[in-house]
């Protein structure tokens, strides 16, 4: 594969391998009708694959070095190639509108932008990502487990697992120094005031270590006093600690606190 060498600092780690293209199109469930999403196309690789069997592709790319090998795909009539850093790109706007997020995500970026998708792309419905397996694993973790955390509430609340599928280092150039995996879920009804439980739940797990009550009021959202009283009315302990609740709780606790 020739190319410019992949930015550790961008979180660049190139497809070299064609199965995997394989598995990504098969969990990603692509059908000529789709508008894809992929943010951080590095070479083209999986760019390929989207403008074959979609009837759009939406690249974004970051890294203006790769303009030389992405400008054959780009030409594609069904291809549109955006330059700039996907964090701060008014995706929504993109015309058509995308129906499903597939992406080989920068490693630095991933959880950022998953989880602000959730509500800032409504017309996503499913998606298929590769990211690092303890990502991966954060994403659909339960509670009082290790990796239970915002991102885990936050994408359990709109979405469902529909595949997991671990992936070798060795499909990489360079190789991580992690495991990787593929994670696709799909869309359901977003909770009323999604915004405001993403503000609870955020603030809930900023401070992992005291108990909900207190993280709540650290973090600004609310008084201590106004959090025990939700929390005791929800029948919960209120010493109980953020990573010890069910996802729903959280919406049930948004309410109590409007």
């Amino acid at each position: 594969m020739s190319g410019p060498a992949p930015k550790k600092s961008l979180g660049q780690h190139f497809l070299t391998d064609d199965n995997i293209l394989g598995v990504i199109a098969r969990l990603a469930e692509l059908d000529p009708g789709d508008v894809a999403l992929e943010i951080g196309p590095g070479l083209g690789a999986l760019t390929r694959v989207l403008a074959d069997r979609c009837a759009h592709v939406h690249a974004v790319e970051l890294d203006r070095r790769l303009e030389p090998h992405l400008r054959d795909i780009a030409s594609r009539p069904n291809v549109s190639l955006h330059w700039g850093d996907a964090l701060r790109l008014d995706l929504a706007r993109l015309e058509p509108a995308p129906t499903k997020l597939v992406a080989n995500l920068p490693y630095n970026v991933a959880t950022p932008i998953v989880a602000e998708s959730l509500a800032g792309l409504p017309t996503v419905d499913l998606w298929c990502v590769m990211v690092q397996r303890e990502v991966a694993d954060r994403f659909f973790a339960v509670p009082s487990t290790k990796a239970y955390g915002a991102v885990s509430v936050l994408i359990r609340l709109a979405t469902v697992r529909t595949g997991f599928h671990p992936v070798s280092r060795t499909v990489f150039k360079p190789q991580p120094n992690v495991d990787s995996a593929l994670v696709a879920f799909r869309r359901i009804a977003l909770p009323d005031d999604f915004a405001g439980i993403r503000r609870v739940v955020e603030a809930a797990f900023a401070h992992r270590r005291k108990t909900l009550a207190n993280s709540l009021q650290l973090a600004g959202v609310t008084t201590r006093e106004e959090a025990v009283a939700a929390l005791t009315a929800l029948g919960h302990d209120p010493s109980v600690r953020a990573e010890a609740l069910d996802p729903q709780v959280f919406v049930e606790l948004t309410r109590k606190l409007a």
